[in-house]
């Protein structure tokens, strides 16, 4: 699948997402989506920004990520309780977390992995979503 990344794009797919191009959120929404599908803290973005000459805060990195979620451009994921992890496919779709590396890995659609015997959500609330995050360590 070829995925669009000009400035163009970029610009008009924040648009449609109900937010404003400025030159932080293009610069930083280049960065997320020019190299496909993506498992990024905000730790790991301002880097990467900074190293390529953005100016830019974490605190701006981390505003700008939640408003990116908030628009249904990235997926929020929590696989351990320091670190949050922003996720480029928002698609339904489960994760492996290599613990000795802190990195987030899709798990294989053709896994095919099933959730089961799920408990009946309270009154009036309705499964949003299942993330399953598998943690992996090597053996040693």
């Amino acid at each position: 699948m070829e995925v669009d990344h000009s400035v163009a794009d970029i610009r008009r797919k924040l648009q449609t997402a109900g937010l404003r191009p400025t030159r932080q959120r293009v610069a930083l929404a280049e960065l997320l989506f020019a190299k496909g599908d993506r498992h990024l803290a905000a730790e790991d973005l301002h880097g990467e920004a900074v190293d390529i000459g953005v100016a830019v805060s974490l605190a701006t990195v981390y505003n700008t990520l939640h408003q990116f979620t908030d628009a249904g451009m990235l997926r929020i994921l929590s696989v351990e309780g320091s670190r949050t992890y922003f996720d480029t496919n928002t698609s339904d779709h489960h994760h492996f977390y290599i613990e000795d590396d802190g990195e987030v890995v899709d798990v294989p659609v053709s896994a095919q992995l099933k959730v089961e015997n799920l408990p009946e959500p309270p009154e009036g609330m309705e499964v949003a979503n299942i993330d399953v995050v598998i943690r992996l360590r090597r053996k040693s």
